[in-house]
């Protein structure tokens, strides 16, 4: 099963995450590819960052026979592919948002044409972009979380009692729902 020149982020994800199911490989699809599913490509991401715990030995002949060559031209973890302009990141277990953990289980499943996609909640994806904010201040992360939150139902209340556990405030956890709210 190779990817096809013509594949979108979503045929690419699914593909990927269909082939290492099959191989016995638990993945989740995080990041800004979640992103750009969640939002319909209204951001765009250029790498899919799966989160797993398999080590590259066994990463490598799935990717390769989807047509991804492992480069280490980025990191050692990255797989590109000369058909199609994204490229696959593997980042080490677990999956996790701030200091919160998530067990695999416990992420979504999107049953998309080309396969099922295991892949961050909606409210997990937005735990991830505000743990970058958090983090490191990206505001761009900010208003990608935003994006997502304002096209898919939100468990408002787990992303409040995150807020609290990552040691915001609740004034900060409303400014973020106003923002959301504002248009």
């Amino acid at each position: 099963m190779v990817i096809a020149p013509d594949a979108t982020l979503a045929d690419v994800a699914a593909q990927v995450s269909e082939a290492l199911q099959a191989a016995g490989i638990t993945a989740t699809l995080s990041g800004g590819a979640a992103v750009s599913l969640y939002t319909q490509n209204e951001y765009q991401s250029k790498d899919l960052d799966f989160v797993t715990a398999a080590m590259l030995d066994d990463l490598k002949p799935v990717m390769t026979e989807l047509g991804f060559a492992h480069t280490g031209n980025r990191r050692l973890s990255v797989f590109e592919h000369t058909g199609i302009e994204w490229y696959v990141e593997f980042v080490a277990a677990p999956v996790t948002f701030g200091d919160t953990t998530v067990r695999h289980e416990d992420c979504g499943r999107l049953n998309l044409p080309l396969g099922q996609l295991c892949v961050v909640t909606p409210t997990q994806c937005v735990m991830d972009r505000m743990a970058a904010v958090i983090a490191w201040g990206d505001e761009q992360s900010r208003d990608q979380a935003i994006l997502v939150a304002r096209n898919n139902p939100i468990d408002w209340a787990a992303l409040n009692q995150w807020f609290l556990n990552e040691g915001q405030t609740e004034d900060e956890y409303r400014q973020f729902r106003v923002r959301v709210d504002a248009e």
